[in-house]
């Protein structure tokens, strides 16, 4: 097993890209949730299908094989995911995908996995992830809870407002990063609830802000 200090934390934009899901029962199940949320195109395979699952199915929204797990169902597939209860069968997708490499992740079987899905809440833009690397998804889950729970209630609002900030500097040719962000997003998570910032003219505070960051490296 890899050390539990060696996890690299990313965020995956799944849009259009096709996942293998292993297995079809209801942990499986809740996995199929977050992935088409993401617009992951999938595909499950598994010998028994829960009804929920063969429902996703019937409304077109993943594609089903009803059979035993084969190699090449890796085919043309950037992610796998494996939730069953053949420790068999988990052994032999973790090996096929490390032998092809591909990112797999065995549900409650760090063991088998070469990356964690951490417990996550999302507030629009805003993605708060927590992981324990496998050792405890419980205390993941709850750690996500408090963090959730302290988020700014206006907290989404303010991420839009700011993410077409930046686009808008990046249209004119200026660079996001020599500006000092950390001011101005704390001023408005701070001193505007979320109906106040949702009442923001965005293009009229988007050109303020770049004539003010134009300012900033003309000094700088």
């Amino acid at each position: 097993m890899a050390s539990i200090t060696d996890g690299y934390p990313v965020v995956l934009r799944l849009d259009g890209r096709r996942v293998l899901v292993v297995g079809a029962g209801p942990i499986a199940a809740r996995k199929l949730e977050s992935l088409l949320a993401c617009g992951a195109q999938v595909t499950v395979v598994a010998p028994q299908i829960a009804d929920e699952i063969r429902a996703l199915a019937t409304q077109r929204l993943i594609v089903m094989i009803e059979r035993r797990y084969e190699e090449t169902d890796l085919d043309g597939v950037q992610l796998v995911i494996v939730s069953t209860n053949d420790s068999r069968i988990q052994q032999q997708v973790f090996d096929d995908c490390q032998a092809r490499g591909l990112w797999c992740n065995a549900a409650d079987d760090p063991d088998r996995c070469s990356f964690i899905l951490p417990a996550v809440a999302r507030r629009g833009p805003v993605i708060v992830a927590v992981s324990t690397q496998g050792s405890s998804p419980a205390l993941a889950g709850v750690l996500r809870d408090i963090l959730a729970e302290a988020l700014p209630p206006n907290v989404q609002d303010v991420a839009d407002l700011l993410g077409q900030m930046r686009a808008e500097m990046r249209s004119t040719g200026l660079s996001t990063e020599s500006v000092d962000w950390r001011p101005r997003v704390k001023a408005l998570l701070s001193s505007r609830p979320p109906e106040e910032v949702a009442r923001v003219d965005k293009s009229d505070t988007s050109a303020a802000f770049v004539e003010e960051a134009v300012d900033e490296q003309d000094q700088g």
